[in-house]
C-alpha cells in the first residue's frame, strides 16, 4: 500500500527545502506555500505560522524514535544514537533553525520542550511509575537542558565529535534515579 502524505508534511518537506537555501527568518508562509502548491489557507489551517510548522516537524521525529524503545530490543542507547543519527543528517537546516530563531519561537526552547515531554511521556508510560514526583521531574529536566544544548553547541561544531561519540556522551550524563525508567 502506498502511504500518501498529509498536507503538514508536504508543508514542512517544503519548508526544509527553503531552509536548505535561505535563511529561516527570512521564509515566509506565502514562499512555503508557492514552493509546494498549496494556498496559505492550506498552511494556517494546520499550522498557525512557521514556527509552529517547524515544532511539529521537530516533535514527530522525536516522537518516532521514542516510540522504538522497547520494541525488539529497541534499547535506550539506541534512541540516542538515532536521535544524534537524526541530527546528524540534518545538520544544516538544524543549523539554520539555531541561528535564526530566537524568543519565544526559539528552536532551542522548543527543542528542550519537546525532548523533556517526550521523555516524560516515555517515563510515564513505561507502566514503572504512575505520576511524577518533583524530583524525578527535575531530573528530567535537567538532562533535556543539558543535552540539547550540548547538541545545539555540536550542531554548529563547537565539538567535532562523532554522532555516535556524543550519543555516549548523552547516556553516561544520564541521571542516575532516572536510569531505572530507561534501562
Amino acid at each position: 500500500m502506498i502511504k500518501r502524505k498529509k498536507a503538514k508534511e508536504i508543508l514542512a518537506e517544503s519548508f526544509k527545502e527553503l531552509a536548505q537555501k535561505k535563511s529561516v527568518d527570512k521564509i515566509t508562509v506565502q514562499d512555503i506555500t508557492n514552493n509546494c502548491g498549496y494556498s496559505t489557507t492550506t498552511f494556517y489551517r494546520h499550522f498557525k505560522d512557521k514556527y509552529d510548522l517547524i515544532v511539529w516537524e521537530h516533535s514527530c521525529h522525536v516522537a518516532d524514535i521514542m516510540a522504538q524503545i522497547g520494541t525488539d530490543g529497541y534499547r535506550w542507547s539506541r534512541t540516542l544514537i538515532e536521535g544524534v543519527n537524526y541530527y546528524q543528517q540534518n545538520k544544516t537546516y538544524l543549523s539554520n533553525l539555531l541561528r535564526h530563531t530566537n524568543g519565544h519561537d526559539s528552536f532551542v526552547r522548543n527543542m528542550t520542550e519537546n525532548n523533556y515531554e517526550a521523555l516524560k511521556g516515555y517515563i510515564l508510560s513505561s507502566g514503572k511509575i504512575d505520576d511524577l514526583d518533583e524530583k524525578t521531574d527535575m531530573y528530567i529536566r535537567i538532562y533535556c537542558l543539558g543535552t540539547v544544548n550540548l547538541t545545539c553547541e555540536w550542531i554548529l561544531d563547537k565539538y567535532h565529535i562523532s554522532p555516535r561519540e556524543l550519543a555516549e556522551i548523552y547516556e553516561k550524563s544520564l541521571p542516575e534515579p532516572l536510569h531505572k525508567y530507561l534501562y
